[in-house]
Order: C-alpha cells, then sequence, then structure tokens
C-alpha cells in the first residue's frame, strides 16, 4: 500500500502514480513504476495534484523545491494519460 500525496489515502501501488525525481533532480512521471529514484505517489487525478501542489506533499516527499513550471508540466502530462 502507498499514500497519495495529495489525497493522503492508501491504495496499492497499481492504482496510483509514480512522480520521480531522478539523480539529476528532474521531476518525471514514471508510468512504469521502476525506475531509480525518490518516488512520490498520486491517484489519477488532477484534484490530487492540485492538493499536493497546494499542501506542498510532493515537496516533503522528494525533498527538493518545485517550481510551478513542473506543476504545469506534470498536470499537462496526467492529461495525456487520459485521467479525469
Amino acid at each position: 500500500m502507498r499514500q497519495c500525496v495529495g489525497c493522503q489515502e492508501m491504495k496499492s501501488k497499481k492504482e496510483m502514480l509514480r512522480v520521480l525525481k531522478t539523480a539529476e533532480g528532474k521531476i518525471i512521471l514514471d508510468a512504469t513504476g521502476r525506475k531509480n529514484g525518490r518516488g512520490a505517489y498520486l491517484c489519477f487525478s488532477k484534484e490530487c495534484l492540485k492538493k499536493a501542489r497546494k499542501n506542498r506533499g510532493l515537496e516533503r516527499s522528494l525533498k527538493i523545491s518545485i517550481p510551478s513550471e513542473v506543476y504545469d508540466g506534470l498536470e499537462k502530462e496526467l492529461s495525456e494519460i487520459g485521467t479525469e
């Protein structure tokens, strides 16, 4: 079980999307869940991404300051995956 950094709900790994901080410090979505790096989990929902942005859940989990452009990019990628 993993906890969503947005809504704080516990769900299985397969029900969630992994946001990854690479060794280079880049923030990306990890659809496979197998890439190397520090990860945080989000539900497949734009609402959870908005909540994580507001409560700085991703920043605390990944231990890095995240600029708004990165959040905008994550939101765009999330919509391309085909969620809400």
